[in-house]
């Protein structure tokens, strides 16, 4: 005989935990359970007292700040977790009040329903690896205030540049300049420091993210992805922050996933389309808009570009040439049309989006 299911909605914040349960069926009951502490002890007791009844439990409470600590622990004890994306979440217009019990309720009703989106659980070497890409792309956020400081500094009191700045030349130029007033010299001397500690923490963390690459289960998939023009650090943060892109039966998922597809909104007889819609994953967008701007440029394989692909199977470099044809050809087409290089951008992002979905596929070998 069948266990009967109870659906459990878990409603995660910093100290407590919401707690609500909904009986299988279209009439079962839905009640609250009660609070308890955000703490490993008390939810082990918690899943060891509901189970007792001989019941299958089915637990899910929404992606945030807390990670993924309860669905691991829940999933340890041989539990259902679903971890749920909050933007997906159904939710009636007319509510006006919002309470954690009835946050938690709403949860275990659409979780009963099926209404719930789950999101994919990066395992802790995965997690770690992300958390890696992060606080590189943190670092370089605050090399670019940094560098923004400086030259709005120097802007200020009639200096600029007018040549590629960071370089060792534009270092030197920066230690020729005089001030009227010796505390502007102080000022400039920090806002130098500042860039050149972001530099080197940038740096130091692109360092770590290569030594730990070898170790890291996608590895292999990392490396074909550079194989793709204006993919080279990219390819690991793209990976780190989409984990597996084979649970993607189709690009357009991908796409979707990556908010690169255009909004819609019709009625009737009447269509009307607008930007892309910016939902999903942030991080791994910027990337491939970034990785985009390459596609400028004449179809050509570079130097550093053929190394990269020196041990690759030959259907990846093929799939890379590919790309390199079809998006070049693209992107001087839309822009004959006239359209605006940010709405260019997007469009080869997007197909370029279906290509990294068609490498990710591609056995992961290397030729000797």
């Amino acid at each position: 005989m069948a266990k009967s299911i109870t659906f459990i909605g878990l409603d995660v914040h910093k100290d407590t935990i919401a707690v609500a349960l909904a009986e299988a069926g279209l009439r079962g009951e839905v009640r609250e359970h009660g609070k308890i502490p955000n703490a490993a002890a008390a939810l082990k007791a918690l899943a060891m007292k509901l189970a007792s009844a001989g019941r299958e439990l089915r637990f899910c409470y929404e992606a945030g700040p807390c990670g993924y600590g309860i669905q691991r622990q829940l999933a340890g004890m041989r539990h259902d977790c679903t971890v749920v994306a909050p933007s997906l979440i159904p939710r009636k217009p007319g509510e006006r009040i919002k309470t954690d019990r009835r946050d938690a309720i709403n949860l275990a009703k659409l979780h009963r329903a099926g209404e719930l989106t789950p999101v994919w659980v990066p395992d802790q070497a995965h997690e770690a690896i992300r958390d890696l890409v992060r606080a590189r792309q943190a670092a370089v956020r605050t090399l670019r205030q940094a560098r923004q400081q400086l030259s709005g500094f120097l802007l200020r009191h009639g200096y600029h540049y007018h040549r590629p700045a960071w370089t060792q030349l534009h270092r030197r130029w920066l230690a020729s300049l005089r001030f009227e007033q010796a505390v502007h010299h102080i000022v400039l001397e920090d806002c130098i420091a500042a860039v050149e500690a972001a530099t080197a923490r940038r740096d130091r963390l692109e360092a770590h993210i290569e030594a730990a690459l070898p170790e890291w289960a996608l590895a292999p998939v990392v490396q074909a992805l550079q194989a793709l023009r204006g993919v080279g650090v990219a390819a690991a943060t793209l990976l780190a922050e989409l984990g597996d892109i084979t649970r993607f039966t189709n690009p357009r998922q991908l796409m979707a996933y990556l908010g690169l597809v255009p909004s819609e909104h019709s009625s009737g007889r009447t269509r009307r389309q607008g930007g892309i819609t910016k939902a999903g994953n942030g991080a791994a967008r910027r990337m491939l808009i970034e990785a985009a701007w390459s596609y400028r440029f004449p179809a050509r394989i570079s130097r550093e570009q053929l190394l990269r692909q020196e041990r690759l199977a030959k259907p990846i470099r093929d799939i890379a040439w590919k790309a390199q044809e079809r998006l070049c050809r693209r992107y001087r087409k839309l822009a004959r049309a006239g359209k605006l290089p940010t709405v260019i951008t997007a469009a080869i992002a997007r197909e370029l989006a279906g290509f990294i979905w068609a490498i990710a596929r591609q056995p992961q070998s290397t030729t000797p």
